[in-house]
């Protein structure tokens, strides 16, 4: 009977933290406790903390490290790998409709694409006037106006739903 072949192991548990604590986002000390050690950093604090298992040291794309677009628009990169997306892409949208303000949408469902992005990402990345603002969920109309601070927009009441639980906190396996 031959033998199964084994399954390649990755070389390392990755998790993107945070320098300074900001609201919505872990602190990295839970990591830190169990091994994780930061491998590469952002100009705005992001960190990219591993755990390896064979002395690979990941890093950022160096595209991610850019946190710039050419668009002046709210453009928001997403996946859908929190149950949260979907109703937080139907507020946004809901509201730039009613407010007409510019708004990209765009998907990101392939490894591709992700290590093309301009900014760090876990599954959400908010773009505004050019500039990365944040990878954290847009809760609801507040923190979206939040964002489009420097516009005068009128403000409409729409419907938030549930909070969003910390999706920031899952592991991801680096190759």
């Amino acid at each position: 009977m031959p033998m199964p072949k084994r399954k390649k192991v990755d070389p390392a548990f990755v998790c993107l933290g945070q320098k300074n604590r900001r609201a919505g986002f872990p602190t990295n000390h839970l990591q830190r406790k169990f091994g994780f050690e930061v491998v590469d950093t952002t100009d705005n604090g992001y960190e990219l903390l591993a755990l390896s298992f064979d002395g690979t040291v990941p890093q950022f794309a160096p595209n991610a490290k850019n946190l710039k677009i050419e668009s002046e628009e709210l453009t928001i990169y997403y996946d859908m790998q929190c149950p949260y997306i979907d109703q937080k892409i139907g507020i946004v949208k809901q509201y730039c409709e009613m407010n007409d303000v510019p708004l990209s949408l765009i998907l990101v469902d392939t490894l591709q694409k992700a290590k093309e992005l301009p900014c760090v990402f876990n599954n959400w990345a908010v773009f505004y006037k050019g500039k990365f603002e944040t990878v954290n969920l847009i809760q609801d109309v507040t923190h979206l106006r939040e964002y489009l601070r420097n516009e005068s927009i009128i403000l409409t009441s729409l419907q938030s739903g549930r909070p969003h639980q910390n999706s920031s906190k899952k592991f991801i396996i680096a190759k």
